[in-house]
């Protein structure tokens, strides 16, 4: 899905409407053109192909459900769509897309990784030794996040790493292992993390290793980001408020 085709927020033919919430702040409402269902005890509580996604600001997606589509008992009025009714994700027990587990909040739309080979160069160190210092790396650009360098284990100095009983989950990478390391008489916990079993759409980041910048001093040749402000034309002919 994008932004500015098809069906997109900035398309010719937007399939949503831009609103503003109770404080103001601007919102998108859009059909989710999945069934999405929702279980509580064993028990469906939620079960609709006539989805909402609702984008607030500073917040993830969030679903909403024709009224009639919700068990008794369950959801609250959402404010932004006459008749549909929202259903907090932690009062559940697991949610559906279609017949696919989906953990943490709905996943967006318009987010996107992409995994792309390049020759930036990635060094870390941890207590004065070097783990990697390596232009074989692939970069991580997601969307509203700082790039990431991720790294074969080949380029790795050897007998450092060693697996931590940590996990975390990305709603758009999978779940990630974490590495320790130590140097000496010196732990550095969870110093890296891995996707050993990614989604496909990061599969070209299968195995890699990534090292957290707060456990290490990693060096990471990347872009800065650009710095810029609307023009003067820009500024007075923006958009009023919808």
């Amino acid at each position: 899905m994008s932004l500015t085709t098809g069906r997109g927020p900035f398309s010719k033919n937007p399939s949503g409407q831009l609103c503003r919430d109770a404080d103001g702040a601007p919102a998108y409402v859009e059909p989710f053109p999945r069934r999405v269902r929702g279980v509580k005890d064993g028990g469906t509580v939620v079960d609709s192909e006539r989805v909402l996604l609702v984008h607030r600001q500073g917040a993830p997606p969030a679903y909403a459900f024709p009224a009639a589509d919700v068990g008794a008992g369950f959801g609250t009025p959402e404010r932004l769509a006459d008749g549909y009714a929202a259903v907090p994700w932690n009062e559940l027990d697991a949610w559906y897309e279609e017949d696919e587990q989906v953990f943490m909040h709905p996943r967006n739309p318009y987010h996107r990784v992409d995994c792309v080979r390049t020759s930036r160069r990635l060094r870390v160190e941890v207590a004065g030794r070097v783990l990697v210092d390596t232009r074989q790396t692939v970069g991580v650009y997601e969307t509203s996040l700082p790039a990431r360098l991720y790294v074969a284990r080949r380029h790795l100095a050897e007998g450092v790493l060693s697996p931590s009983d940590v996990t975390t989950y990305c709603p758009y990478k999978g779940t990630a292992t974490y590495w320790s390391a130590v140097v000496g008489d010196v732990e550095a916990p969870d110093v890296a993390f891995s996707y050993e079993d990614p989604y496909p759409g990061c599969a070209a980041i299968r195995g890699l290793v990534c090292f957290e910048p707060a456990r290490a001093q990693v060096e990471q040749e990347l872009p800065e980001a650009a710095h810029w402000s609307p023009g003067a034309d820009v500024a007075a002919h923006r958009p009023q408020p919808w």
